[in-house]
C-alpha cells in the first residue's frame, strides 16, 4: 500500500471537514449546545466519546463550539448519586435502531478521563464557572466510583463488565458479561470471575483524581488538591504492586482470585494515555511491547491484541477488540506519544493511518483497520476517530 498523491489527500480532507460540518456537528432535543455525534451508526453520544469534541477543538479554533455542550452533555444528567451516564441518546433516532434505553447507566465506559477533558474545556473556554462546576460534579462522580467500584479492596476500582472497558468482544473478557444486571452499574454480575482488576479502568481512575488535583489548584483549592494528588498517587502504587507481571514486564487485568489473566491487551496502553508510567519503566515498556513489530508496532498499529498473543485472530468483520487496530486507540495516541517523548512514532503512526483510510475503498473511515493489511473493518463508516484522526494526521505531517 502507497501513499495517495497529495491531491487525492486534499480532496478526502474537504470531504471529511464537509462531512463533520452537516452530519456529526449538531444537536439533538433536549440538549444545550451543539454537540460531536459518532456517526450515524450511532444515535447518540457514549462517554467514551467525550474526547471527539477536545480533539477537533485542539484541531481548529472552530470545534471550541461543541466543548462546553459535549461535557455538559454527561454533567447535566449525572443521577444524584454522583454516577455519570455511560451515553445519552437521540429520542427522536434511537427507537429506530432498536435502542430503549436514551440515558444509559449500565456500565462506567470511561475510556478517557471524563474529569481530565472537562479541565481541558475549561482551560481552552478560559471558562471559570465551568471549571467550578465540573469540578463539584468531577468530584461526586469520583465517589460514586469508589461506593459502589470498590467492594473488595480501598485501592483500585472494579470492573464488573465488558462494556466497562469499551472493548467489544475481546478475548482479555472471555466469560465476563456484556452488561451489568439491570442496566445498573452497580450490580455485579454473578460470575466467580468478577470483580476484575483492570489496567485501563484504572488508568483513567488516576487520570480522574490527578486532573480533580489540577482542578483544585486552579480554584485555588491548594489542601484539596494536594489530597487529590496524594489519592491519585496511591492509585498508581496499587496498579504497579496489584496488576504488574515483572516475568513479561505487562500489566494485566486479575480476577476474583488473584489470578492475572495474561493476555497481551492493549488496555496497558492507557497507563501512558493517563500519564501513569514514567521514567526508565515507561521506555522499557513502550521499547518492549508497543514498539516492537511482532507485538503492536504491526504494519499498522496498535492492534487491540498483540500479533503474537494466541489468542490473536480475526473472528468478525467489524467491532473486534481481539483483533483490529481501533481508530480510538490512534486518536487517544495523540494525548501520550509527544509526552513521551515518541513524536517520530507518532508521525509513522499517522501517517499508515492518513495511507490506510486515503486507500479504503469498500468502507469510508471506518472505525478500525486490518492491523497487518490497512484494510477497513465492515463497520461503523464515517467513524467520529477515524475522520479526526485523518484530520489531524494530515495537518501534522503537512500533507494537505
Amino acid at each position: 500500500m502507497q501513499m495517495p498523491e497529495r491531491a487525492r489527500i486534499r480532496a478526502l480532507k474537504e470531504e471529511v471537514i464537509k462531512r463533520i460540518e452537516e452530519a456529526n456537528v449538531r444537536n439533538f432535543p433536549g440538549c444545550e449546545g451543539k454537540l460531536f455525534l459518532i456517526s450515524t451508526a450511532y444515535p447518540g453520544v457514549w462517554l467514551e466519546h467525550a474526547y471527539d469534541a477536545v480533539s477537533y477543538a485542539n484541531y481548529t479554533p472552530e470545534g471550541r463550539q461543541v466543548l462546553a455542550g459535549e461535557m455538559r452533555l454527561f454533567l447535566d444528567r449525572q443521577r444524584e448519586d454522583g454516577q455519570l451516564p455511560c451515553y445519552v441518546l437521540d429520542e427522536t433516532i434511537a427507537p429506530q435502531k432498536g435502542y430503549k434505553t436514551m440515558i444509559g447507566f449500565g456500565q462506567i465506559q470511561e475510556c478517557v478521563s471524563f474529569t481530565a477533558l472537562c479541565l481541558e474545556a475549561a482551560e481552552m473556554l478560559g471558562d471559570e464557572a465551568f471549571l467550578a462546576e465540573a469540578y463539584e460534579k468531577c468530584a461526586r462522580w469520583e465517589g460514586w466510583l469508589v461506593r459502589n467500584r470498590m467492594t473488595t479492596q480501598d485501592e483500585l476500582v472494579e470492573t464488573f463488565c465488558v462494556y466497562d472497558t469499551g472493548h467489544d468482544n475481546s478475548a482479555r473478557l472471555t466469560g465476563i458479561p456484556n452488561g451489568c444486571p439491570g442496566e445498573y452499574a452497580a450490580n455485579r454480575p454473578d460470575v466467580k470471575e468478577l470483580p476484575l482488576l483492570s489496567p485501563d479502568v484504572n488508568a483513567v481512575f488516576f487520570g480522574t483524581r490527578m486532573a480533580l488535583s489540577k482542578m483544585a489548584e486552579r480554584l485555588g483549592r491548594n489542601e484539596e488538591a494536594r489530597i487529590w494528588r496524594e489519592k491519585a498517587e496511591n492509585v498508581r502504587a496499587a496498579i504497579l504492586r496489584r496488576l504488574y507481571d515483572p516475568e513479561t514486564d505487562y500489566f494485566y487485568d486479575v480476577d476474583a482470585q488473584g489470578r492475572m489473566r495474561k493476555y497481551l491487551s492493549i488496555s496497558a496502553m492507557s497507563l501512558y494515555q493517563e500519564h501513569v508510567l514514567e521514567g526508565d519503566a515507561a521506555e522499557c515498556i513502550y521499547r518492549k511491547h508497543f514498539r516492537n513489530p511482532a507485538e503492536f508496532w504491526t504494519a499498522f498499529p496498535f492492534p487491540s491484541l498483540a500479533a503474537n498473543d494466541p489468542a490473536f485472530r480475526k473472528t468478525r468483520t467489524g467491532n473486534d477488540w481481539g483483533y483490529y487496530s481501533e481508530g480510538l486507540t490512534a486518536l487517544r495516541a495523540l494525548r501520550w506519544m509527544d509526552d513521551y517523548g515518541k513524536g517520530d512514532d507518532l508521525n509513522e503512526l499517522l501517517s499508515r493511518w492518513v495511507m490506510a483510510l486515503a486507500n479504503a475503498e469498500n468502507s469510508r473511515f471506518a472505525q478500525e483497520i486490518d492491523p497487518l493489511t490497512g484494510e477497513p473493518a465492515q463497520v461503523s463508516q464515517w467513524y467520529s476517530s477515524a475522520m479526526l484522526l485523518f484530520l489531524h494526521g494530515v495537518k501534522r505531517l503537512g500533507l494537505a
